[in-house]
């Protein structure tokens, strides 16, 4: 059984990285660029399998915000979508076709346009708040943060967030082993680092639980950047260890519906005059 002990979870490693191939140390910015351009590949899996964001979250980022507020990397929409929903007029700018292709289908009334956060097609001074959901770790900070404080007013915020997987659960955590195993951290938040013209960064972090079925958590895999641009050997060694995983594990084993728990990790700070 995968989960008797940390010997046979080694031993799955061991066999997916022999598929896989381990990539030492932290990704190059050529590599974080093919794997941000994947998402094209799989943005209807990407859309169905990720998470939205908890209200909380949402109220945290936006407090006291005066619009318009742009989304950018928004993908599919949902950050987006619960903006929206309370009210603000908002812009989504996203490098991914068929990110925008969802993102338009779902909120026709939104302006979304190609760029990224190194190029925002916005005019200086536009947004009162500026919302970077799972995608900060994907741009170059030294071009990025002087080109979101362009857009931004004098006195406006720029905030991010990403939802983390909670790997103090055991299971949890044997999934992001196997799911991770042979890549480098492509996805993985840390505490952001914002040079002025920004200030000082505030935290908020919120625990919340998505539930899940099989074909659900095999999705969350698919729609991940290293398990897209592997070949489809490596992605079925992925998905057979994932199977091995919900079928085996004494948490798992017998259920329909999978209970992840999550940390969402939210950062804001305010654009200085």
């Amino acid at each position: 059984m995968l989960r008797c002990n940390d010997e046979h979870l080694g031993e799955e490693l061991g066999r997916l990285d022999a598929v896989l191939g381990t990539i030492g140390g932290m990704p190059s910015r050529d590599q974080r660029d093919l794997h941000a351009a994947s998402f094209d590949r799989a943005a209807d899996v990407y859309d169905a399998a990720r998470p939205s964001y908890p209200a909380d979250t949402v109220s945290w980022l936006t407090e006291g915000v005066e619009g318009p507020i742009l989304d950018l990397g928004a993908g599919t929409g949902k950050l987006t979508s619960a903006l929206v929903e309370r009210g603000f007029a908002v812009s989504a700018v996203d490098p991914s076709p068929e990110m925008l292709r969802i993102l338009r289908e779902r909120l026709p009334d939104v302006k979304a346009s190609e760029g990224t956060a190194e190029h925002i097609p916005a005019a200086d001074g536009a947004f009162g708040l500026v919302v970077v959901a799972q995608a900060w770790h994907w741009a170059d900070p030294v071009r990025a943060i002087p080109e979101v404080a362009r857009v931004l007013r004098p006195g406006g915020r720029l905030g991010l967030v990403w939802n983390e997987r909670d790997e103090h659960v055991a299971w949890v955590r044997e999934l992001g082993e196997l799911m991770d195993a042979g890549t480098a951290a492509f996805d993985d938040a840390s505490e952001p680092e914002l040079a002025p013209p920004f200030g000082p960064v505030e935290r908020h972090e919120t625990h919340w639980v998505q539930a899940l079925s099989l074909e659900g958590l095999l999705d969350l895999a698919r729609s991940r950047s290293y398990f897209i641009t592997k070949d489809p050997d490596t992605q079925a060694a992925v998905i057979q260890s994932l199977r091995r995983l919900a079928r085996e594990h004494p948490d798992l084993a017998g259920r329909d519906t999978f209970e992840l728990p999550y940390v969402t990790r939210s950062y804001r700070a305010t654009r200085q005059a």
